[in-house]
């Protein structure tokens, strides 16, 4: 993962529009001060549920 949003847009699944879209770095510690998972860790049908928890990643994971 590169914290550079030119290469990461194309390849950034989370459907939410955003300020950090395709900023990784950005992405992932905005969600790990709120205890959340980024929507790019989910399957495609679990992103779409906007649902961060870790509890919702697990039961999608799972």
């Amino acid at each position: 993962m590169e914290c550079t949003e030119e290469k990461n847009m194309t390849a950034c699944t989370c459907t939410y529009t955003c300020e950090r879209k395709g900023k990784c770095c950005a992405c992932v510690a905005y969600h790990r001060d709120r205890l959340e998972v980024p929507g790019c860790f989910f399957s495609k049908a679990g992103e779409k549920t906007y649902n961060r928890s870790m509890r919702k990643l697990l039961d999608d994971r799972g």
